[in-house]
């Protein structure tokens, strides 16, 4: 292999992988980092930290080459995805397995450093991540299982931290599961008309003209989970600044989505990432910033 091919090879791979594409690993991220300051008061040990960034990472990459092996036949007949290594043919569905399988193991690899109750919901965490991709075959709102497979790092986060998983661990999850929810609605609306034709299922075809109402109630619902916990723990200001931000934000996104373009749909979609981001930026100056104020 000469070197120019070897060149294109590897950025099939990094394609497949998504690493030109960060969005949705900081979608998986935001939420998990929620959860490791939330159990550990704000103080959590640089190690968990990093096990679990670096942990996240691999995972997601390893679901995107799952879910593009799953969707290999789907891809090509969809605008927004017909680029895809596998799609167009530049690397083998063997070679995505593999690649999936070897990121899986080198995440577990991490995962091994914490405790028995974290390693046993890791197993949980996998099986849903490999389920998922199949989800749109069968299920009419597949996208609530993305919302599940997105909000595991949050158990796994208290029971590495806490070793038990407390009612807010539960609440964070069922945030969590909203904003995915949300999120993913969003994304699936980008390829509504492609998908009907291929016949898959997704949240944006069985909503139908009620997909923005969708959207937004889960919205709503995940910022008043959230505000919740920050009564009850109880959280700072920060805090509620953080979701303040957001709140705002998800307005904006409602300004994309209504017209329910293509663009402004996955303008939306990419935009998730700073709510998320508010929102642990909120969770983390809570816990500094009133002893300074």
């Amino acid at each position: 292999m000469d070197y120019a091919s070897a060149v294109k090879r590897i950025n099939a791979y990094e394609r497949l992988i998504r690493l030109d594409k960060p969005v949705g690993a900081l979608l998986l991220l935001w939420p998990t980092l929620w959860a490791v300051w939330i159990a550990s008061n704000g103080r959590p040990a640089i190690d968990i930290v990093l096990i679990f960034v670096v942990g996240t990472f691999l995972m997601r990459s390893a679901g995107c080459a799952m879910n593009d092996w799953a969707d290999r036949d789907f891809d090509g007949r969809v605008a927004r995805t017909r680029d895809r290594p596998l799609a167009a043919g530049e690397i083998a569905p063997r070679e995505a397995l593999i690649l999936a399988a070897v990121l899986a193991a080198v995440a577990f690899c991490f995962v091994l450093f914490l405790n028995w109750f974290a390693i046993l919901l890791s197993f949980a965490a996998l099986a849903i991540a490999c389920a998922y991709p199949f989800a749109k075959r069968f299920v009419p709102l597949p996208q609530l299982g993305l919302s599940i497979a997105f909000s595991f790092g949050i158990p796994m986060a208290f029971a590495a931290i806490r070793n038990v998983l407390p009612w807010e661990c539960w609440a964070l999850f069922a945030a969590n599961a909203c904003y995915a929810f949300a999120y993913d609605t969003e994304y699936a609306m980008v390829d509504r008309d492609d998908d009907v034709k291929i016949g898959i299922q997704t949240s944006a075809i069985t909503l139908g003209r009620h997909d923005v109402l969708a959207v937004l109630a889960s919205y709503v619902l995940m910022l008043a989970i959230l505000v919740g916990i920050g009564v009850a723990l109880p959280l700072g200001w920060p805090y509620h600044a953080g979701l303040a931000i957001a709140g705002a934000m998800m307005i904006y996104h409602y300004t994309l989505i209504r017209e329910r373009s293509r663009e402004g749909c996955f303008r939306a979609f990419r935009h998730n990432n700073w709510v998320g981001l508010a929102i642990f930026a909120g969770i983390a100056a809570s816990y500094h910033l009133p002893n300074f104020l």
